[in-house]
């Protein structure tokens, strides 16, 4: 599961820095920023919605903090 929780934290940022040069690139002449965007928006609500569904089925658990 740490694995996967790591690949869509790599895809997030990278769709967040396709983005910036896209922005960059285009300088406002093509939806191609907002597509980024629209996609890291869309990982970033899969891979919330994934570690709820992992924790209802018990693939996670919470540790809680040690001190």
């Amino acid at each position: 599961m740490k694995i996967v929780v790591a690949i869509a934290f790599v895809l997030i940022i990278g769709s967040l820095a396709s983005a910036l040069f896209f922005l960059m690139r285009d300088k406002g002449r093509s939806n191609r920023t907002v597509q980024a965007l629209a996609m890291r928006v869309g990982l970033s609500i899969a891979l919330f919605l994934l570690v709820l569904f992992s924790y209802k089925m018990g693939w996670i658990q919470p540790k809680g903090l040690h001190s």
